[in-house]
């Protein structure tokens, strides 16, 4: 059974950090791209961040400079840094693992900037 479980939510003021990590359980984690995404209320989910499965990196404009994502292979474990964060970086972030033959999503966690 596949899982990807988020972690590392929650509320957190203007300018600060969050680290979101994303556990991968069922794949071959280093086969698969790993990606975080987030939808807002009433918006269209959109990438934030992307680590192919050879190790390349890949962020949107308003990501770049302010996030960064990582993974450690031996833990199945993707982390996203996301710093100076701003009110509308506030969304539900979701992992997803694919590659041609899968493509798993997690169940999201929220991320609230509020002052």
């Amino acid at each position: 059974q596949v899982q990807l479980v988020e972690s590392g939510g929650g509320l957190v003021q203007p300018g600060g950090s969050l680290r979101l990590s994303c556990v991968a359980s069922g794949i071959i984690f280093s086969a698969n791209t790993i990606g975080w995404y987030r939808q807002a209320p009433g918006k269209k989910r959109e990438v934030v961040a992307l680590i192919f499965s050879g190790g390349g990196t890949s962020y949107p404009d308003f990501a770049k400079g302010r996030f960064t994502i990582s993974r450690d292979t031996a833990k199945s474990t993707v982390y996203l840094q996301m710093n100076s964060l701003k009110p509308e970086d506030t969304a539900v972030y979701s992992c997803r693992a694919w590659r041609a033959d899968n493509d798993y999503w997690g169940r999201g966690i929220q991320v609230t900037v509020s002052s």
